[in-house]
């Protein structure tokens, strides 16, 4: 391929900007409007002066042919000497008087010019007879003429009206109007320039925004746009959508920073007990049962920890789409798969409607875990461990909780049992990653209600969720 080749090659078109193609569109629907509406209006002017210019003629020849049928009249009586001769002169209107044989008596003001046509209707008998002739030139001027007979071979008289004023006048209309529109299209180009630049302003600013986002990969960006119309809207939009992805960030730096912490710790204790396996022959035989039983234990609890940074990490970006469930029946289920898994007891109770939007995995996970913590806690497992699901607390809100006879929690942990492997003093001996009742926040949080820790009267713990809707 040639140089020119590749230079073409490499060569894109230039897109126009949107304000360029607002303010190009708007004066081209302003020129089309604008010629539309000089062309009909043109149009219609200059027929209604012509037509006027023509009617007023037509008065003139009628009154006169009615004027000589009505009285016997010679060529003096039209004389521009003669008294009354107004009467067939009106403003604008040229008359020539002809003889017998057409020859010229009385010229116009400028003279008219006689055809074969003109001289014969002179001769004729009857009265009011007449020839008419369009666009003739007299002069650099355009008449339009009638000769009218006088009768009994007396003569004739013409009459004749200048036609090329008129055109002259619409002439001169037309370019006014021509002038117009190009003010009109130029006029409405720069106010459509103007008004493009004022609407697309904000939007340079969210272009801006998001280009400044994509360079710097910084979420942290404010947009500065203001406004109640679709362009504010979408700036505020914008402005939610990058605080609710900075906040995804910083949640997924900080579920990998403490997954990170959190698995330091059986990561180490693995390694030290594999460090001891090289050593094992030289072990006495209830030492190595204890070792092989310790990595159990810290497999059992990786395997654990991973699993809830997984269901964290998908309730988080969980896709499931929502659909009407009855919390009361997931309580159900949720129930029956916890007394086979710990034999212990747990009693359901439904009141009011339970229905909501929500979705069904995500909420039989968080109240799963309630139950696994419930049971975990309470050890003695002598009273049963209640669910009590309630709706509606509030307009569309249902509550769910968990009680329990357990230990209870202590007031400086109630606030931080949700937080991600916060662990209270008196559990850290107990397995466990820390990450159940984060895993029942978010959820809660995801369908518009909040999670809640209260001491149980009697003993115990109330911990669930309430839930307002996707």
């Amino acid at each position: 391929m040639s140089r020119l080749g590749r230079l073409l090659g490499r060569r894109r078109p230039r897109l126009l900007s949107l304000r360029t193609t607002f303010a190009v569109s708007f004066a081209a629907v302003t020129a089309a409007v604008t010629v539309l509406v000089g062309v009909l209006s043109y149009g219609a002017a200059a027929r209604l002066v012509r037509v006027d210019q023509e009617s007023v003629f037509d008065e003139v020849v009628q009154d006169l042919r009615d004027e000589v049928r009505q009285h016997e009249m010679t060529p003096d009586d039209f004389s521009s000497s003669a008294p009354g001769h107004d009467l067939v002169r009106p403003a604008r209107t040229d008359v020539q008087v002809l003889g017998p044989d057409g020859a010229v008596l009385d010229p116009g003001r400028p003279g008219l010019p006689v055809t074969a046509a003109d001289r014969r209707i002179a001769g004729v008998d009857p009265a009011g007879r007449m020839v008419e002739h369009k666009d003739v030139g007299v002069g650099n001027d355009v008449y339009r003429v009638a000769t009218v007979s006088l009768g009994s071979g007396r003569g004739a008289v013409q009459v004749a009206q200048e036609f090329s004023d008129t055109e002259d006048l619409l002439r001169a209309l037309q370019r006014r109007t021509l002038i117009l529109m190009v003010a009109v299209v130029i006029g409405a180009g720069l106010f459509g320039w103007w008004l493009a630049r004022r609407i697309t302003r904000r939007l340079v600013i969210l272009t801006s925004a998001a280009e400044d986002v994509a360079r710097t990969r910084r979420l942290g960006i404010q947009v500065p746009v203001h406004g109640y119309d679709e362009v504010g809207r979408l700036g505020r939009a914008f402005d939610r959508m990058l605080g609710r992805l900075a906040q995804s960030e910083e949640d997924q730096r900080r579920l990998v920073q403490d997954a990170g912490h959190e698995l330091r710790t059986p990561l180490t204790s693995l390694r030290t007990n594999i460090s001891l396996l090289r050593r094992i022959d030289e072990l006495p035989p209830a030492t190595r049962e204890e070792l092989v039983a310790d990595l159990g234990q810290e497999a059992r609890e990786l395997t654990d920890l991973v699993n809830e940074l997984v269901d964290l990490a998908a309730g988080q970006s969980d896709t499931e789409p929502p659909q009407r469930v009855d919390l009361a029946d997931i309580a159900d289920e949720v129930a029956g798969l916890a007394r086979r898994r710990t034999g212990r007891e747990i009693v359901v109770r439904a009141s009011g409607d339970t229905t909501t939007d929500g979705r069904p995995g995500m909420l039989q996970r968080a109240l799963s875990n309630l139950v696994e913590n419930a049971a975990k806690f309470d050890r003695d497992g002598s009273h049963p461990i209640e669910i009590n699901v309630t709706g509606p607390a509030r307009a569309g809100t249902v509550r769910v909780e968990v009680l329990d006879r357990g230990a209870g929690i202590a007031d400086g942990d109630l606030m931080r049992v949700f937080d991600r492997f916060y662990r209270a003093a008196d559990a850290r001996s107990l397995p466990g990653s820390g990450l159940g009742l984060s895993i029942v926040r978010e959820v809660a949080l995801s369908h518009g209600g909040a999670p809640f820790a209260v001491p149980r009267e009697g003993g115990g713990a109330v911990i669930g969720f309430t839930v307002g809707g996707v």
